[in-house]
């Protein structure tokens, strides 16, 4: 019998940081390529503080002509808030954007439509894909509590009324720090690669590292895109890996991609 192709990704060792619960979706991804993968999470999903903002809109949507949702854990927030507050409301008067395919596939499970999705999944696309659309408009922007502001601003500047509500935050997961610190410095178990796939994930694992920074000049740091690259380099690290299409199939591919490029995946690779 011939001999199975070897898979892109044997014997590199990947550390994904997503959080726990949504880990899964690049972990697998990896592994079908045969890479070994560890998780360690550098961010937390937590509930908001206040559910009032939230509430407050959701019982205020037929006021609103459109929704943007920039993530999964918005969706999430947004079907199951009315759920504990039995709110029936409806949904379909209103136009939505989704910010990437994850996040229109997570609104079409539960079976709502998607009227845009911008070309470049980063808020400046989601812009640029509505702000002719918003002027004189009322739109809700549901996120987390931590987030750039560029959709809010550049869409009131376009003649947009936006409220920005706080569905979720993220935090740090202190219980994460001993084990990353433990495998930075373990020559054995060390990652090849570290995955990020939004700022927050940069700046909780800088965090995490805290002042004693371990080397990781035997690491490649593989971003998501442009946005969680420009993280990196203001807090100090490199960016070896971009994914040209910004989603967790597109990060997956050019870490193979770039992986293909060495000889082994033990040799220096910085």
């Amino acid at each position: 019998m011939p001999a199975k192709p070897k898979k892109p990704l044997a014997g590199v060792r990947v550390l994904v940081g997503r959080a726990r619960d949504q880990a899964g979706a690049l972990s697998g991804e990896l592994l079908k390529l045969g890479a070994t993968v560890i998780e360690i999470p550098f961010i937390e999903i937590r509930k908001p503080r206040s559910y009032k903002p939230l509430d407050s809109a959701l019982q205020n949507l037929d006021s609103y002509d459109w929704l943007i949702l920039t993530s999964v854990n918005g969706v999430e927030a947004l079907w199951q808030r009315p759920k504990k507050l039995r709110l029936k409301k409806s949904l379909k008067h209103l136009r939505i954007a989704a910010i990437g395919p994850a996040t229109k596939k997570a609104i079409e499970q539960r079976g709502a439509k998607v009227d845009v999705i911008p070309e470049e999944y980063i808020a400046e696309s989601v812009v640029r894909s509505l702000r002719i659309r918003v002027k004189e408009k009322r739109v809700l922007l549901v996120r987390a509590k931590v987030a750039r502001d560029v959709i809010p601003r550049q869409l009131r500047k376009a003649g947009a009324q936006v409220d920005v509500v706080e569905a979720y935050e993220t935090v740090t997961p202190r219980s994460s720090r001993k084990r990353l610190q433990a495998l930075l410095k373990n020559q054995e178990h060390r990652p090849h690669v570290i995955t990020f796939t939004s700022s927050s994930t940069v700046r909780n694992f800088v965090a995490l590292l805290g002042s004693r920074r371990p080397s990781l000049e035997e690491c490649r740091l593989a971003s998501i895109g442009p946005v969680t690259s420009s993280t990196l380099r203001e807090l100090g690290l490199r960016v070896d890996i971009q994914a040209k299409e910004f989603t967790i199939p597109g990060l997956v591919e050019a870490i193979a991609l770039a992986m293909a490029t060495l000889d082994t995946p033990t040799r220096r690779i910085c």
